[in-house]
């Protein structure tokens, strides 16, 4: 599949340069860096979340895990995870679970962790499992400045500091 329509159509529409980076079939974000061989903290996972007033996109490294209780505080809201099931509407040119980090091309709202702020390489999902797109770390911050930004992730095993 390569890369969405939409997405690229976004990417072109803002004058971003980017590549694509292929890598074997994978099932998660963190298993896309690993395949294609890319730092793992570089690769933005995107979770879709939502509550009575629609849906938000995190968009986290692959490495960490989404604090829902962060994100729903940063933005004033209370937001729990989307079903897979209404994916397909939202992103209908992407493969099921392949959402990529720009989803307001998709005209949704994006909340973006700000471990992002100082990386000067990401790579995001193209639409499909098989594909990232690499851009700047300078063009990911451009194309997302007027969105919410904070700390909403953590590495995996962040609970042994926050509980203990």
């Amino acid at each position: 599949m390569a890369i969405a329509i939409t997405l690229k159509s976004y990417l072109e529409a803002h004058h971003v340069d980017y590549d694509m980076v292929q890598h074997a079939h994978s099932g998660t974000s963190l298993e896309s860096a690993h395949s294609a061989h890319v730092p793992s903290h570089q690769v933005a996972k995107a979770v879709v979340l939502e509550d009575d007033r629609g849906y938000v996109v995190s968009v986290v490294p692959s490495t960490n895990r989404l604090d829902l209780k962060w994100v729903s505080e940063t933005l004033g809201r209370e937001l729990e995870m989307a079903t897979e099931g209404e994916l397909g509407n939202l992103f209908q040119d992407c493969e099921l679970g392949a959402v990529p980090a720009f989803s307001n091309a998709y005209g949704l709202d994006v909340v973006w962790d700000d471990q992002f702020k100082s990386l000067s390489d990401i790579y995001i999902e193209a639409g499909d499992h098989e594909t990232l797109v690499h851009i700047k770390g300078e063009d990911f911050r451009k194309l997302l400045e007027n969105m919410p930004h904070n700390i909403i992730s953590a590495e995996k095993d962040y609970s042994r500091w926050i509980d203990g």
